[in-house]
């Protein structure tokens, strides 16, 4: 099927040729669904550095599985048709279009340095054109207003699909597309949600963080959630194999873990501490026994002081969620970096849920990104009100969002608290939300929460929760259902574009509260709903 990229556009809200753009994105997604082509548009995206459209004058890229590409320019409104060709005004001046076309191919002929199949098409929906013999393209390249529900079969007579499965033209071209674009997927978004995807372009961490030279490379990034802490891992992480290393990625959170290993490339390896040392242990033909007394102790000084064989060193070494880690655990991941690796250290001390000391880091550089691109202003401003941040957090997104909404139950009433949760599901799909757009966070952990520990809610409403079971394999097992449900715990790292966050209980508000607040709001991208005691409403207004 088409994928386009960078998804988030049906989210955003938008004015002019922008809402014409997002016209073509739907009916190129609804009528191109059942081809395997890659979409990439420029619709809402800017390059950072240069404060333009990072495409140019390209407003769609569709790549076929032979990795033949062809371009779409877009022309919204009115044109001109004079004796040099089709042209548009921009800011008083005319323009060619033919000429920004050309321009369009040849730069990208020359950026990817061999031989590159590509096609064009003229697309301009509120206009005919009179004289097409007269507008300088070949009006077999241009579809008007005349013509343009005959768009995707144009395409598909362009980019015939021969053979669906992509070939090796197709990777390249994409990689290239990739590269040129910094196009970077947030885990945080996929997690839980392997359809939603959102992708930022260059301008974030996994730009200007890769920039830096020094030596040795050991470099700290203390990020708040939705700075692009993990799009800088993965960035490093794919330059690592395509440089021929081996990275070592290593996080806390168990899903995060699992789905990192399913988004990068093959090569290196991507594992929680606690499955590393599980691997670690077994490599030496040991089986630990988890249930022993000082077992987790007895792992951590063997790794600490077992000789470590060839494949034990990488590269590079990625730590994430690493205000989760110890001391201890610094030094045993640092034993495996090879004497001349790199070495990144990701963190952010307002998710640190489990009150451990910052691991100190002597001598590496530190850089700080304070800026939260995935959160809608409203949660980053509450959150502010509250005192849940210990440094200020910027709000980056483009989203303001819908307005927070607050559920109160009485404590301890856990029939009140289940009915106003279900609740909250009816609102999020009264705004258009589906199911799959919807993620539940408890408070509370798995063992003291309610919720996940059901099958459903009611019977329209069934649970996908962890059990808390492993199968042989080490893979989690799943309940079966239609409503993702975790606790704040095991949703760090996650989103969801609809957050209901629920079980909120607390006699009183302290540091854990309000770091665990904070990693629960932050899992939002749209809408935010949040399930809490009468007594915790109350403290918290008391804080706005």
């Amino acid at each position: 099927m088409a994928h386009l990229h960078p998804t988030g556009w049906q989210e955003m809200a938008v004015t002019g040729t922008a809402a014409r753009e997002i016209e073509t994105l739907t009916y190129l997604e609804s009528t191109l669904a059942s081809a395997p082509y890659r979409i990439y548009h420029g619709v809402h995206w800017t390059n950072v550095e240069n404060g333009f459209s990072a495409y140019g004058e390209i407003d769609f890229i569709i790549v076929a599985p032979n990795g033949r590409m062809l371009l779409i320019e877009q022309k919204s409104g009115f044109l001109n048709e004079t004796q040099e060709g089709l042209v548009r005004n921009y800011e008083g001046k005319p323009r060619k279009v033919a000429n920004h076309i050309m321009r369009s191919i040849k730069g990208l002929s020359e950026r990817f340095g061999s031989e590159l199949s590509i096609d064009y098409l003229l697309y301009c929906p509120d206009y005919t054109v009179r004289n097409a013999n007269l507008a300088g393209i070949d009006p077999r390249h241009i579809i008007d207003a005349t013509s343009k529900d005959r768009l995707a079969q144009v395409v598909r007579d362009i980019l015939p699909i021969t053979d669906p499965k992509p070939g090796e033209q197709f990777d390249k071209v994409t990689r290239f597309l990739g590269n040129m674009l910094s196009l970077r997927p947030d885990p945080s978004s996929m997690i839980g949600n392997a359809a939603q995807m959102v992708a930022r372009l260059s301008g974030g961490l996994a730009t200007w963080a890769r920039r830096l030279e020094f030596t040795p490379f050991r470099l700290h990034v203390v990020g708040t959630a939705g700075s692009g802490k993990t799009q800088l891992a993965l960035a490093e992480y794919a330059a690592a194999i395509d440089a021929g290393l081996s990275p070592l990625y290593v996080c806390y959170n168990r899903p995060l873990a699992d789905h990192i290993e399913r988004l990068v490339p093959p090569g290196g390896k991507v594992a929680s501490f606690h499955m590393l040392s599980d691997a670690f242990m077994r490599a030496q033909d040991q089986v630990p026994e988890y249930g022993a007394p000082g077992v987790w102790e007895q792992i951590e000084a063997q790794m600490t002081a077992s000789p470590l064989p060839g494949e034990w060193r990488y590269d590079v070494v990625i730590v994430d969620e690493g205000q989760d880690f110890s001391p201890a655990w610094r030094d045993i991941l640092l034993r495996m970096l090879k004497d001349d690796g790199r070495a990144i250290w990701l963190e952010d001390p307002n998710q640190n849920l489990y009150g451990r000391a910052m691991v100190p880091l002597p001598g590496w550089v530190t850089l700080h990104s304070n800026t939260n691109y995935r959160s809608p202003r409203q949660i980053v401003d509450m959150l502010a009100s509250i005192g849940a941040t210990a440094s200020p957090v910027e709000a980056g997104s483009p989203f303001k969002g819908a307005d927070i909404e607050e559920l109160m139950y009485p404590e301890g009433d856990t029939e009140a608290m289940l009915a106003q949760t279900r609740k909250a599901v009816t609102l999020c799909l009264g705004a258009g939300f589906a199911r799959h757009d919807i993620a539940i966070a408890s408070f509370r952990g798995r063992e003291k929460s309610a919720i996940l520990n059901l099958d459903k809610l009611s019977d329209a409403h069934t649970l996908k929760s962890f059990t808390g079971v492993y199968d042989l394999f080490g893979n989690p097992e799943y309940r079966e259902g239609g409503l993702l449900a975790e606790s704040v715990y095991r949703f760090k790292g996650q989103s969801a574009p609809a957050v209901i966050f629920t079980e909120i209980d607390f006699a009183e508000i302290d540091e854990r509260v309000l770091r665990k607040l904070f990693v629960g709001m932050t899992r939002a991208r749209l809408k935010l709903v949040l399930v809490l005691s009468e007594r915790a409403g109350q403290q918290l207004l008391d804080r706005m």
